[in-house]
């Protein structure tokens, strides 16, 4: 076998150039993974956090009740809470483009698996162009689903569902130590809320898009550059 690569020169470049992209692919894998894992790891620390807070919260109020040291102490175990939530949402937001950027790179390499084999695109059940069509085959993997459907049930989307709730919970609890009445008190924490989702939540999801809509769908679009 190795005596008949070595007669054929073709063969053995074609081998070569399989191995390397293998290689290659089970390293965007591997970086995939190890993401993904820390970014999990992250979310339940967060939410942990976010848990034991209330539970302090819970206890403080049978102690003390609803005084003024409760609501300092609640105003500082949600800013603490709503802090960490936004670094843990941004680094969601992070992973989430560089999951982006993997699955690109992940398709171009199987784009030069089916150059090596074109028969092998009929068994392929994710993608094997970088255009939105072939990233959208590798995220739905056989299954469609509608770009709603995406967003609403990411990791980014979820946490950050989350810091807009604990943004509304906090500006409530402002509002009340200042001596607003209770419609009052709910129309700042809704207002609150909006606040966080539109400084914060929509930016970071803008900033997602323009990293897809950078990703040019001809990898060779830099040697012609």
């Amino acid at each position: 076998m190795m005596s008949d690569m070595t007669e054929d020169p073709v063969r053995a470049g074609i081998a070569v150039r399989a191995q390397i992209l293998a290689t290659e692919h089970w390293s965007l894998l591997a970086t995939r993974s190890q993401t993904w894992a820390e970014v999990m790891g992250r979310i339940t620390a967060q939410f942990t956090f976010a848990s034991a807070s209330l539970v302090v919260l819970a206890l403080t109020l049978q102690v003390v009740g609803l005084n003024d040291s409760f609501r300092l102490l609640a105003v500082w175990l949600g800013l603490s809470v709503l802090v960490t939530g936004t670094l843990t949402a941004l680094r969601v937001r992070n992973a989430s483009q560089q999951d982006l950027m993997l699955v690109v790179g992940m398709n171009r390499l199987r784009a030069a698996y089916v150059e090596i084999d074109p028969g092998v695109k009929d068994h392929l059940v994710t993608g094997w162009t970088d255009d939105a069509a072939g990233i959208q085959r590798t995220y739905d993997m056989g299954v469609r689903r509608s770009g709603l459907s995406h967003f609403l049930a990411s990791a980014f989307v979820f946490t950050g569902a989350v810091n807009v709730i604990i943004a509304a919970g906090l500006g409530a609890v402002l509002a009340d130590t200042a001596g607003t009445g209770g419609t009052a008190t709910a129309l700042i924490g809704a207002a609150a809320a909006l606040l966080y989702a539109g400084l914060v939540v929509f930016p970071a999801h803008r900033g997602y898009r323009r990293v897809r809509g950078r990703s040019r769908p001809d990898p060779n679009d830099d040697a012609a550059g």
